[in-house]
């Protein structure tokens, strides 16, 4: 990462996020480096960790997987080199299809995926790229998909944090931990 803020030994962090990291390296074999980036600020680490979790594990009329998706059309929009890494990894891995998380990361319009789930990723990508022009037509359209008010929210809270999340890696020149490039293909 270039943009180089003090960060803790993982030893030096509060009980709960060495916890939190402790569990990473036993889930997945590694902490991600968007978790280390934002060790810096224990405050700023919660946050981040308890606006993620609840988006993208909580309950949901969105499945986890369609949030996934949702993450690698609007990174890949914003030509986040982060989180196109990661979340096409995570995409994969759920999807067991290594070809729709390569397909969303080039060009979401050609991937195979279901008129609802289209949907989905037309209002995500369009919120990303075209903010100010995305309204009521767009929320009409996501309706007329089978979507709910509840479902609409999720969409755009996922849409939202991902364009946060995007700005932020990118601003600070945030790398992708090696370990996402090999896995699940």
């Amino acid at each position: 990462m270039d943009v180089k803020l003090p960060r803790p030994a993982t030893r030096r962090l509060p009980q709960d996020l060495r916890e939190y990291f402790e569990l990473c390296e036993e889930k997945i074999g590694f902490v991600p480096n968007v978790l280390q980036a934002y060790s810096f600020d224990a405050a700023k680490l919660r946050a981040f960790m308890t606006m993620y979790n609840d988006l993208m594990l909580a309950d949901s009329p969105i499945s986890k997987l369609e949030r996934e998706m949702i993450a690698v059309v609007v990174s890949a929009a914003n030509r986040c080199y982060y989180c196109l890494t990661a979340h096409g990894q995570a995409l994969r891995e759920m999807s067991g299809d290594p070809t729709l998380g390569e397909t969303l990361v080039m060009n979401y319009r050609v991937a195979q995926v279901t008129r609802k789930q289209r949907a989905m990723l037309d209002f995500a990508h369009e919120l990303t790229v075209r903010p100010a022009e995305t309204g009521a037509e767009a929320r009409r359209g996501l309706r007329k998909a089978g979507f709910s008010e509840r479902a609409i929210w999720d969409i755009a809270a996922v849409t939202a944090f991902f364009n946060m999340t995007n700005r932020l890696a990118t601003a600070t020149d945030m790398m992708p931990n090696d370990q996402y490039h090999s896995r699940s293909r």
